[in-house]
C-alpha cells in the first residue's frame, strides 16, 4: 500500500497565509484593528509563528530537512486557525451590536481586558473554556453589568477553575436550589463510596466554588437583604455516628449574585446592548 502524498511546502504556506488573511482588519471597520492587535500581541508564540512563516520560503530546503521545526509550524498553524475563528466570531458579534460600541472597543481599559483574556485563552486546556473566554470578551464589550475590575476577576476564575468546576456551576445556575446529591446525579451516574477519590474530588469542587464566591448554600434574608442566621435545632437521642455525606440531599445550593454575573458573561451567548435591548 503506497504512502499518502504529503502536501508541498508551497501549499502549506498558502494555507497559513490564508488563515492570516482572515485576521486582517482591512475587511472590518478600522475600530476592530486595535482589538485584533491587542489579542494577537498578548499571546507569546504568535510573534515566533509569524517569523517562521516569513522564513518558510527563503529557507525551504532547510525546513524540508528540519522535521522538528516543520512539526512545530504545523502545530501552531492549528492554534492560529482556532485563534482566527475566535477573533472572527467576536468581530461578527461586535458588528451586530452597532457603532455605539466603537469608543468602548478602542478604550485602553477594554484593550487591557482583551490582552488579559487572550493570555488565559491561550492557556485553556479545552475548547469549552476557550469559548467561555470568547464570550467574556464579547460580552464585556457590549454589556455594562459590572465594572472592569470584576471582569478581571472573572478572567482569573476562568484561568484557575477546571472544566469539572464549570460542570457544577452550570448545574447550579440552571437549577437553583440543587443539592449536592442532585448535582452529582446529573453529572455522573452512580454514587461512589464516601472514602473514594471521586467523593474527595466532589467535596473539593464544592468547597472551591463556595469559598471563591461563585455558589453558596441557600439562605433566608430580611427586607434589607441581610442573611438570617439559622436557628440551631437540638437533636434528641444520640448524636450521629457518621460525618455529613459528600452527596447530602438536604442543603440546596444557589449562585451568588457575583456568580450570576460570571455565568451571564461566560456561559451564554446573550448580551444586553449598551442601549438596554437584548441581543443574541
Amino acid at each position: 500500500m503506497s504512502e499518502p502524498t504529503k502536501p508541498t511546502e508551497d501549499s502549506a504556506i498558502q494555507r497559513i497565509q490564508a488563515e492570516l488573511a482572515d485576521l486582517a482588519p482591512s475587511t472590518r471597520r478600522r475600530v476592530f484593528e486595535a482589538f485584533a492587535l491587542a489579542a494577537l500581541g498578548s499571546i507569546p508564540w504568535v510573534g515566533g509563528f509569524l517569523s517562521a512563516i516569513a522564513s518558510f520560503k527563503t529557507e525551504e530546503g532547510d525546513l524540508r530537512a528540519n522535521d522538528l521545526q516543520t512539526q512545530w509550524l504545523r502545530e501552531h498553524h492549528n492554534k492560529m486557525e482556532r485563534l482566527a475563528l475566535q477573533l472572527n466570531e467576536i468581530a461578527l458579534r461586535f458588528e451586530s451590536l452597532g457603532e455605539q460600541l466603537d469608543d468602548r472597543i478602542q478604550s485602553d481599559a477594554y484593550l487591557d481586558l482583551v490582552r488579559r483574556a487572550f493570555r488565559a485563552w491561550d492557556r485553556a486546556e479545552t475548547d469549552d473554556k476557550r469559548r467561555y473566554v470568547g464570550n467574556l470578551v464579547a460580552n464585556a464589550g457590549g454589556t455594562r453589568i459590572c465594572s472592569d475590575d470584576v471582569v478581571r476577576l472573572f478572567i482569573d476564575w476562568l484561568d484557575h477553575y477546571h472544566e469539572s468546576h464549570f460542570a457544577v456551576v452550570r448545574e447550579v445556575f440552571q437549577h437553583p436550589g440543587a443539592t449536592r446529591a442532585r448535582i452529582w446525579e446529573v453529572i455522573h451516574d452512580d454514587f461512589p463510596r464516601e472514602d473514594f477519590a471521586e467523593a474527595d474530588l466532589f467535596r473539593l469542587l464544592i468547597r472551591d466554588l463556595s469559598t471563591g464566591g461563585v455558589i453558596r448554600q441557600e439562605r433566608d434574608t430580611n427586607v434589607a437583604g441581610q442573611f438570617l442566621r439559622r436557628r440551631s435545632t437540638r437533636r434528641r437521642g444520640s448524636a450521629p455516628t457518621t460525618m455529613e455525606s459528600a452527596f447530602e440531599d438536604e442543603k440546596p445550593y444557589v449562585p451568588t449574585e457575583l456568580g450570576k454575573q460570571f455565568f451571564h458573561y461566560t456561559m451564554n451567548e446573550v448580551v444586553a446592548r449598551i442601549d438596554g435591548s437584548p441581543h443574541t
